[in-house]
């Protein structure tokens, strides 16, 4: 049954395993109440930085909350296409399902990666370590997923046969 399983593909089942519980429900929980969602620990250091750097006003917080939680729920359902995709055998093989994630990667990067900067400039070392984490994470996977190729179609040629001195070379035998 595994044998025509790639790596990416089972770390990328892996990633999505852990990530879209996680981000889902935090997501979820900013959607309910956005600034107490937003000071939760996966998003208390953007919101430290929102209000301490940037100095946005209520209203304002609530839309970059509602901003962030939409972000993560794009990763969310970028892994659960991954995940769906991989349920085909065909589309496995060939590496079909590396487009969504690449996308799930790149997007999870981006934005652990300003959380991460954001964790650091506010001095919250919980956030920095949990995001920090969850980027080497995703580059990790990014990496797996850039140098490990699909494996290639086995090429089968077929070779004509010459035409027997017995059978002639008509339209319909072509």
């Amino acid at each position: 049954m595994f044998r025509n399983w790639r790596i990416g593909s089972v770390n990328g089942a892996l990633l999505a395993a852990y990530f879209i519980p996680a981000w889902a429900l935090v997501a979820f929980n900013i959607f309910v109440a956005p600034v107490h969602g937003l000071y939760e620990r996966p998003s208390v250091a953007v919101a430290l930085f929102l209000s301490d750097h940037l100095q946005m006003a209520g209203m304002d917080t609530v839309r970059a909350a509602w901003l962030l939680a939409l972000g993560r729920l794009t990763v969310v359902a970028f892994f659960a296409i991954h995940l769906a995709q991989l349920c085909v055998a065909r589309t496995r093989k060939n590496g079909g399902s590396d487009e969504a994630l690449g996308i799930a990667l790149a997007i999870g990067s981006l934005i652990s990666f300003a959380s991460m900067v954001m964790a650091s400039k506010v001095g919250e070392m919980a956030a920095l370590r949990l995001h920090a984490t969850e980027l080497l994470l995703l580059l990790g996977a990014a990496i797996v997923v850039v140098i490990e190729k699909p494996a290639a179609a086995p090429k089968t040629a077929e070779i004509a046969a010459p035409l027997g001195l017995e059978q002639a070379e008509l339209l319909h035998n072509r």
